[in-house]
């Protein structure tokens, strides 16, 4: 797959054109040519957008995410007051939910499951 740019060029590297491949060609110059006729029709011309690589990759940043995540916490955990016996079921709690997440293909909350048991896992 190739990207969009102003001058609508793509560079594809093999021996030879195999089918998907010509059938990729005739796709994209099928578009190209209905956007060029819209363009046209509607006095439109292309142009590039100027943001910086850093704008782009600002909302995205792990450490954007952790620092969110960290602000949100008002209080030290609960985990902070219990017994040895109370933190290793919420551990055995925890991997459970985190096993049920994984398989549910919920990674983003077994990622979540998994730190959680870390965290009490220092706390031994």
């Amino acid at each position: 797959r190739a990207a969009r740019n102003v001058n609508g060029k793509a560079i594809m590297y093999g021996d030879k054109i195999t089918a998907s491949m010509q059938k990729t060609i005739d796709e994209t110059n099928y578009r190209r040519e209905k956007q060029i006729n819209y363009n046209t029709k509607h006095g439109l011309e292309p142009k590039a957008l100027n943001k910086s690589l850093g704008s782009a990759l600002a909302g995205n940043s792990v450490s954007t995410q952790y620092y969110e995540n960290q602000v949100l916490k008002a209080a030290e955990p609960e985990s902070e007051y219990l017994s040895k016996p109370e933190i290793e079921k919420k551990i055995r709690d925890a991997r459970k939910a985190m096993e049920k997440a994984a398989k549910d293909l919920d990674f983003m909350q077994a990622a979540k499951y998994r730190d959680e048991i870390k965290a009490l896992q220092d706390r031994m």
